[in-house]
């Protein structure tokens, strides 16, 4: 369903979503929104302390409660955390609000593009980081697949035509839709 002709972009750490959400955005003219940055601001604390306080579980009932704010917005891109599917309160709220854009990517690109910074609690302390990736993903695939409208592989691809490809895939659903 694309609800108010949001874009949600959903996909594992280090897949391109605040990337190519910005792209989508700037191509829509759309407001481009992060999650975790919405929580940030909302709490005056990054994501890694918020775990590091909270623990995953009070960052995980954070994430809820700003998809929950998020989707009552209108003409929008999303770029969710990436384990925003876990819980399926979201994947509902996800699904009946707007249109998914699966963002699918490798764990060695993931661990290539995401796997050395401070900024990535879950790996933090894992040691290797492509290992760890890969356990995430193992979990949370089969949820990005469940409510994803349209799946896309971002392995070694330029943003622009990631971005592009997602466009006129979101324009085809969106054509029957009142503005």
């Amino acid at each position: 369903m694309i609800g108010s002709h949001n874009l949600y972009l959903i996909g594992p750490m280090g897949s391109g979503k605040t990337a190519v959400g910005k792209q989508l955005a700037r191509m829509l003219q759309y407001p481009f929104v992060d999650s975790d940055r919405e929580i940030e601001l909302a709490t005056g604390a990054d994501i890694p302390l918020i775990f590091e306080r909270e623990g995953e579980s009070g960052f995980r009932r954070r994430e809820h409660e700003m998809i929950a704010q998020l989707v009552l917005r209108q003409r929008i891109v999303l770029a969710t955390g990436g384990g925003a599917v876990l819980d399926e309160n979201n994947r509902r709220l996800l699904s009946a609000n707007g249109w998914i854009a699966y963002l699918q990517t490798s764990p060695s690109q993931q661990a290539a593009r995401a796997g050395r910074t401070r900024h990535r609690p879950l790996l933090h302390g894992h040691g290797d980081p492509e290992s760890r990736l890969a356990q995430l993903l193992a979990i949370r695939e089969p949820l990005y697949r469940s409510i994803a409208d349209f799946t896309i592989c971002t392995d070694h691809q330029r943003v622009t035509l990631v971005a592009a490809e997602i466009v006129a895939a979101f324009r085809r659903a969106s054509a029957a839709l009142p503005p």
